[in-house]
């Protein structure tokens, strides 16, 4: 059967001032590494036995129907303002509606030169593509918003970086690909036609019920409220929080320098682009209210007298970082079994954070470890961890559903990075065992299956990534 994609392509039909049309630059060898059945027929795909998924996939071939075209935007990059990136590595084919009726993207990643490559290949390694297929799947089945993987494709062909490594394609799938950078680079030309035209494709796809800029910006704000206090309730940091990777879905975008935490150390940082721990695991709070500030500067421009909403809208960004307190308290009262957080309950919180940033005690397992009674194991000197224990279990002996909700809170199993790099390494030498047997595990990882039970483990001495690459 041939693969079927049922396009419904929408932002091709924006002006061309959005984006410039673009093919992929065909490859030497495609071959398939994984395709994601069960999101194809999420995506309404058919013909997933086709013999040349491998060259659809890698862009030697184009679906019918796709409208191949890279997207404009600028951003705000560790703090700076570049007038315009755009996607240099990636092609958008076109959209799907799915059988939930949700409209979503799917993109190239890896695919070739496009006008916005300046400098770059437009090619991808083989590592990157793997990590952000394992880790954006993980983050699904985790039950945080993001990308997703559909297919990844060695390409047969050498990437140079700081060593010839071999290339690949990733298909990666996401409710849009506009981003807080998308809005900026038409606020900042002033092109006020562009940014009216796309603030109103953006509240037709996203937001329907925004009636206005303020309360687009305040759909924004709440979707990403939650997602920056999921991110850390589950030790996430995502590396590299510019505007041009910040979603205006409230995904998760661009799995580049990502990392898990095992100690937990609230400055942590891996990104080895990341030398003043701007987008450390603490600082992600602050860094989303500074993006929705520079969103909002951007809608400013579309208000009847922007002059007379600066204050409502400062109000508004002021207003962030409570919203982010009570995502956060809820969603980590749940990791310790309580519903419905009160005040004091955050000081409990913080008090078992601290005893486990002391004790350099292992995120994942410490908080997982409060169901299964092995929470004191993380604790070399268990005494505080014993104090505090007492003080939670009185506090939890009413709480009705306690297990189930922090079971449902605490993950057995998250991408640690010293698995991510070992399978990437393993991958790299041909042997893809390591990959599906990641895809696998970690497409339960609430689960306590005795079958992964290694995978629980946190790194050695020896196995302690200390810096993550976006790979570009």
């Amino acid at each position: 059967m041939t693969l079927h994609i049922p396009f419904d392509n929408s932002y091709a039909t924006l002006p061309d001032t959005f984006y410039a049309r673009v093919k992929p630059e065909p490859v030497k060898a495609p071959s398939l590494i994984a395709i994601n059945d069960g999101l194809a027929r999420d995506l309404g795909i058919d013909g997933l036995d086709d013999p040349n998924l491998a060259a659809l996939f890698s862009g030697n071939a184009i679906p019918d129907g796709a409208s191949p075209l890279a997207q404009l935007y600028a951003g705000h990059q560790f703090g700076q303002y570049n007038p315009q990136l755009g996607d240099g590595r990636a092609i958008l084919l076109g959209e799907t509606i799915g059988t939930d009726g949700l409209r979503r993207d799917i993109q190239l990643k890896g695919s070739g030169r496009t006008p916005f490559s300046r400098m770059g290949d437009g090619r991808a390694w083989l590592g990157p593509v793997l990590r952000e297929y394992v880790v954006s799947e993980a983050m699904h089945a985790l039950g945080v918003p993001t990308t997703r993987a559909l297919a990844a494709v060695r390409t047969g062909e050498v990437v140079v970086r700081e060593r010839p490594l071999p290339g690949a394609v990733l298909t990666r799938v996401a409710q849009s690909h506009l981003r807080v950078g998308t809005f900026q680079v038409f606020a900042a030309r002033g092109d006020i036609k562009a940014l009216q035209t796309l603030f109103d494709y953006a509240v037709a796809r996203h937001y329907p019920d925004a009636t206005d800029p303020a309360a687009f910006l305040d759909a924004v704000m709440r979707r990403q409220a939650d997602l920056v206090a999921q991110w850390m309730s589950i030790g996430f940091i995502h590396g590299v929080m510019n505007t041009d990777n910040c979603s205006i879905s409230g995904e998760t975008i661009d799995y580049g320098p990502c990392a898990f935490m095992d100690s937990y150390h609230p400055e942590t940082v891996y990104s080895s682009i990341d030398r003043y721990g701007r987008y450390s695991y603490s600082a992600q709070a602050d860094i989303i209210v500074w993006n929705m500030a520079q969103l909002a500067t951007a809608l400013l421009q579309l208000m009847p007298d922007p002059e007379a909403s600066l204050e409502p809208f400062t109000a508004k960004i002021h207003s962030m970082p409570d919203m982010i307190r009570t995502e956060w308290l809820k969603r980590f009262a749940a990791k310790i079994g309580i519903a419905e957080p009160t005040p004091e309950d955050a000081t409990l919180i913080a008090e078992l954070l601290t005893l486990m940033q002391t004790a350099d005690a292992d995120f994942t397992n410490t908080f997982r470890g409060l169901t299964d009674g092995t929470a004191r194991d993380q604790f070399s000197d268990p005494a505080g961890f014993d104090d505090w224990s007492g003080k939670w279990q009185a506090r939890i002996a009413g709480e009705d559903g306690a297990e189930e909700r922090m079971n449902a809170a605490n993950p057995v199993l998250i991408p640690r990075n010293h698995q991510i790099e070992a399978m990437i390494a393993a991958s790299v030498e041909g042997d893809d065992t390591y990959f599906h047997r990641l895809m696998l595990a970690y497409a339960a990882p609430y689960d306590a299956n005795p079958d992964f039970v290694d995978l629980r483990s946190p790194p050695t001495p020896d196995e302690v990534v200390q810096a993550t690459f976006c790979g570009t």
